[in-house]
């Protein structure tokens, strides 16, 4: 007997969106989640547990966890690093009900009709696996605007670059951070086109959750009011339906299939309610099994059950992330209010400055990615950065890091590379007895290139905004340390919460993992609604455009007719 129509691994944005597609439909689901619930009750009405606060302490003590002593992952650049440079924390996204959707500051850009066909439009580059995505941006428009109403994103049409779009953002955007009113300013005369950031942050009261009260604890946490547009809303859409069941501390450890090993038939998984030896359960699926965990923990699932093929892992792309830092004399304000309130994407678009650019570095083109304005240290994590002693105290209230700081933060774009990996750690184990998974990962020459231009051009608009002084920093780091892995071998990996491409969709299942359905093309019925999927890493935060795709697995798999664009005549842009 089935215990449910379709099993979900993980309750992130990809989870939670395919859950409440299925549901909806009137398919029955269980949704399985690794981490521990903080978001909301298990019994009708499933209202927010409201476990949040502003709380640094919990934040760095892994409350919304994975605590990277039971679950360590590990890093190197390179075969030539041996099998690691690192263990512990390496790119964690939470581990919670609600997943990576619970800790991001919400914003939600979509991607532009060109990053879905980066080969055709721009060229290959050498030493990359530059392709084009097996679905367009008129494939994806309709559940780009499905997802922005189920989730609430308050945002305005006023990015000139901006792909059209079917119908207005669902609420006006929120209150400006006054410091970006004056970056947006500086940018402007830059020839920059800056624009109030789409976010999933309530500016109103939207689907029984309040608006923003804007305390500064966006980015990083779960929100206490939940005025995040974070999986919560799905999550509670489909538990009340009576057709979805959630269960967390639940870590998957096999997919179980039928004979012939073409069909998935459930799912094992790890008890972790049960001390000090979790016991083994087995779920039973009548139709599918999505697996949601995001692009790290997928592929480390599919490689421990040896399915996917030989690309399982490959073509892992973060962000490459330049930080422009802006010291100003005067308080910029930008500890309070949302993370991000304003961005620009004069980056991503083909120029002449970037074409310029490119030819003097021999590549044949260059993409950034999109700008972020915005600050964001709190109290605890400012204090960490300043030395011990008579000068800490001075240092802290100066505040030169927090209250008079300013970021530019560029999501640059990442060409995929084979060399680039998720894979299986030889030795290195997790709490439970499972192979840690291993990040092999160095930027192409492209990423470099970009970030250079984009830390000149964005340190004289910080210095025109009023900066005292600004300087470049970028995550990963680039020139000497990164060659000298005793320096810090913790600040060699990439910072970036923004993971990608370890299960790439395609045509091919010579070049792919999955096919345009999401499907597993060597299981029929098991689909991948995370970022893993993507093709190409874009500029953009990943956010909603894994939930859309997401959307649109589920719904193809529930026979669930979305309206088709209306066209491009239907812009309001």
């Amino acid at each position: 007997m089935n215990d449910c129509d379709v099993i979900v691994v993980g309750s992130g944005p990809g989870g939670a969106t395919a859950a409440e597609v299925l549901t909806a439909a009137g398919m029955s689901v269980v949704v399985l989640e690794k981490g521990r619930n903080h978001l909301l009750s298990a019994d009708p009405p499933y209202e927010p547990l409201r476990h949040f606060s502003n709380d640094e302490v919990a934040q760095r003590r892994h409350l919304l966890g994975p605590d990277p002593l039971l679950e360590p992952r590990t890093y190197r650049r390179g075969e030539a690093d041996g099998d690691r440079l690192v263990v512990g924390e390496v790119n964690n996204l939470p581990s919670t009900v609600g997943g990576g959707g619970v800790h991001a500051d919400a914003k939600l850009p979509r991607f532009r009709e060109e990053d879905f066909l980066l080969r055709s439009s721009r060229g290959p580059v050498d030493d990359a696996e530059v392709l084009d995505w097996p679905v367009t941006y008129d494939d994806l428009e309709p559940h780009y605007a499905a997802v922005e109403r189920l989730l609430g994103v308050a945002g305005e049409e006023a990015n000139p670059f901006a792909a059209w779009r079917s119908g207005p953002y669902p609420m006006p955007p929120g209150d400006d951070m006054p410091m970006a009113l004056v970056s947006s300013a500086a940018a402007e005369r830059a020839g920059l086109h800056p624009y109030r950031a789409p976010t999933a942050v309530n500016s109103v009261p939207y689907d029984g959750r309040p608006a923003c009260v804007d305390c500064g604890f966006c980015g990083g946490y779960g929100c206490p009011v939940h005025a995040k547009g974070d999986p919560i809303a799905a999550l509670r859409r489909a538990l009340l339906t009576g057709r979805c069941r959630l269960v967390p501390e639940a870590c998957a450890i096999e997919l179980v299939l039928d004979a012939g090993g073409r069909r998935a038939t459930g799912v094992r998984y790890l008890d972790l309610t049960q001390h000090p030896d979790p016991p083994v359960r087995e779920l039973r699926a009548g139709t599918a099994v999505v697996l949601a965990g995001g692009a790290f923990e997928t592929p480390r699932l599919l490689l421990r059950n040896g399915l996917g093929g030989d690309l399982v892992g490959r073509f892992l792309t973060f962000h490459f992330q330049t930080f422009v830092v802006g010291i100003f004399g005067r308080p910029t304000g930008g500890e309070r209010g949302r993370s991000v309130t304003h961005l620009h994407d004069d980056l991503v678009v083909d120029t002449p400055e970037l074409r310029a650019a490119a030819a003097a570095a021999g590549l044949p083109w260059l993409r950034g990615g999109v700008v972020e304005h915005g600050a964001g240290n709190a109290p605890v994590e400012e204090a960490t950065t300043y030395p011990t002693g008579a000068q800490h105290t001075a240092s802290m209230s100066a505040s030169a890091l927090r209250r008079h700081l300013w970021v530019f933060t560029v999501q640059g774009e990442d060409l995929a590379q084979a060399s680039n990996r998720v894979d299986l750690d030889p030795s290195v184990r997790d709490a439970w007895g499972l192979p840690a998974g291993r990040v092999t990962y160095r930027p192409h020459r492209h990423e470099l290139v970009a970030s250079a231009h984009a830390g000149a051009l964005h340190e004289a608009v910080m210095l025109d905004a009023g900066a005292d002084f600004a300087f470049t920093a970028t995550s990963p780091p680039v020139g000497e340390a990164t060659d000298h892995a005793d320096i810090n071998p913790l600040g060699l990996a990439p910072a970036s919460r923004h993971v990608m491409g370890t299960a790439r969709m395609g045509t091919d299942p010579a070049t792919s993992v999955v096919s345009p359905e999401q499907r597993l093309w060597d299981v029929d019925n098991v689909l991948v609604c995370d970022s893993s999927v993507f093709v190409t890493s874009t500029g953009y935060n990943p956010t909603l455009t894994l939930a859309s795709l997401a959307h649109r697995a589920a719904s193809l798999l529930a026979g669930v007719d979305v309206a088709p664009v209306a066209g491009r005549e239907a812009s309001t842009t």
